[in-house]
């Protein structure tokens, strides 16, 4: 019988009652699973700022590590009553806080932070999360084991911050190693390089962890529990009145996390689709519904007479535009700059040019240095380049989009008739979701609209 991988994510392990909430959930499927587990809440920020702080503040590793072991061994002795088990919890947690503490005093050393520094310091809270939810497992009887990306050779493509899974080969590795009868208990977040470094998958990864994981071993589901009732067809805290969506096609659930939906990592469904394998998004907060999940996503997903499934946004999209006349049309223009951006390891996330003007669409961390980027080119063809970051991307997202006629001006129709006005528009990049770019101070507005346009009905979707 197949595996089913299970995911919890940091905000599943903020409180002690949040853990045993956890434990529960993982005792009640009553068969060994493979678990992938997030850093504790709070603990991935509290890296961060470590590895900033150890650039140039010797005294501030100390500090930050007592902060930390603090909060493990309060965790250890609380919550693990088997004293074998509290003690050998405790020493594993102690070398590998001193191993981190050797990686920050190697940074404040050189006084810069390494890309593959920065890899293997950020996955500590991973690491040290697994090694107390396996004691925790241990100490209520589940027959289970830590199993790390080393041991399974969950092998990358090397790119620090930004791994793909290498699965030609990882997934003979993998499967063999998760082949056996005991519940895997797996840090997410990271795998490592052919030469054995490790290499993140970029914040949020512990999604395309245990999605990567389902595909190498063929796993019946993925099962995601979160602390929200899956997908809706828009962020309740700003719109009132939201539906839960029971059913999404992978594509739409990529579309729906790549515009700025928290419920899945972008990347998640990527290595799932080829083998059908379903994600079933659950509510830890409502445990006795084991068998309920929120939100299907597969191949099967169901098409709603309006279409629209779900409308989100991200605020996390900027314009670098760069303006002459025929500067859409110069033959080369664009690939210099895309081969520039691609060497100085800056992501575009979209492209829209015209006779007069390439827009290029970036995350805002990458603003400035792309900036620099395209000016040090010195592009004769190009007179202006301007930056634009006061920006909202809006999405909505369904199956069938660009097939129904009038969907597209139904819902710029919505949002025009409330005077916002739309920078940017695209239709057609996506068979399942049609996007436009408006100021951030009308971004809640045309959510708003949008959704009152297609989800009056007070049924579920």
């Amino acid at each position: 019988m197949s595996k089913i991988v299970v995911k919890f994510g940091g905000s599943n392990l903020r409180t002690q009652q949040d853990i045993e909430h956890v434990l529960s959930v993982i005792r009640k499927y009553n068969r060994p699973l493979v678990v992938v587990v997030s850093a504790f809440y709070g603990i991935t920020n509290m890296l961060e700022e470590m590895l900033f702080k150890a650039q140039h503040d010797h005294s501030a590793i100390g500090e930050n590590l007592d902060v930390l072991i603090a909060k493990k061994r309060d965790m250890i002795f609380t919550l693990i009553k088997n004293k074998d088990i509290q003690n050998s919890a405790r020493e594993l947690l102690d070398i590998r806080i001193k191993a981190l503490k050797r990686y920050l005093q190697g940074v404040n050393y050189i006084g810069e932070i390494p890309p593959f520094v920065s890899d293997i310091v950020m996955s500590f809270g991973e690491r040290l999360s697994a090694a107390i939810m396996t004691a925790l497992l241990q100490d209520r009887g589940v027959d289970c084991e830590e199993v790390t990306p080393e041991d399974m050779q969950l092998i990358t493509d090397g790119e620090f911050g930004n791994a793909e899974v290498d699965f030609s080969a990882s997934s003979e590795t993998v499967r063999n190693r998760l082949s056996g009868e005991k519940t895997a208990i797996v840090p997410g977040f990271y795998g490592v390089s052919k030469e054995g470094k490790v290499t993140l998958f970029g914040r949020g990864g512990s999604d395309y962890t245990a999605a990567s994981i389902a595909s190498c071993i063929n796993a019946e589901s993925l099962d995601i529990w979160k602390d929200v009732d899956g997908f809706r067809t828009a962020d309740p805290k700003l719109v009132a009145e939201t539906h839960g969506i029971h059913q999404l096609t992978y594509t739409e659930a990529a579309e729906l996390a790549y515009f700025g939906a928290k419920i899945l990592h972008p990347r998640t469904v990527e290595p799932l689709m080829a083998q059908r394998i379903p994600v079933m998004i659950f509510n830890i907060a409502k445990t006795e519904l084991t068998d309920r999940p929120y939100t299907i996503i597969s191949d099967n997903g169901t098409r709603k007479d309006d279409i629209i499934k779900s409308v989100t946004y991200s605020d996390d999209f900027c314009i670098l535009k760069l303006e002459g006349p025929g500067v859409g049309n110069k033959p080369g223009i664009l690939a210099k700059v895309t081969r520039e951006m691609d060497h100085k390891g800056i992501n575009i996330k979209s492209v829209i040019t015209s006779q007069t003007s390439i827009n290029i669409l970036l995350g805002l961390k990458d603003l400035q240095p792309a900036f620099q980027a395209v000016a040090g080119l010195k592009l004769t063809a190009v007179k202006t380049i301007i930056t634009e970051d006061d920006l909202s991307v809006i999405a909505a997202v369904g199956e069938g989009l660009l097939e129904k006629h009038g969907i597209a001006v139904r819902m710029f129709g919505a949002v025009s008739r409330r005077g916002i006005n739309m920078e940017i528009i695209s239709v057609g990049a996506s068979q399942v979701a049609a996007y436009f770019i408006v100021r951030r101070n009308d971004r809640d507005e045309a959510v708003k609209a949008i959704h009152a346009e297609f989800f009056n009905n007070p049924k579920d979707k």
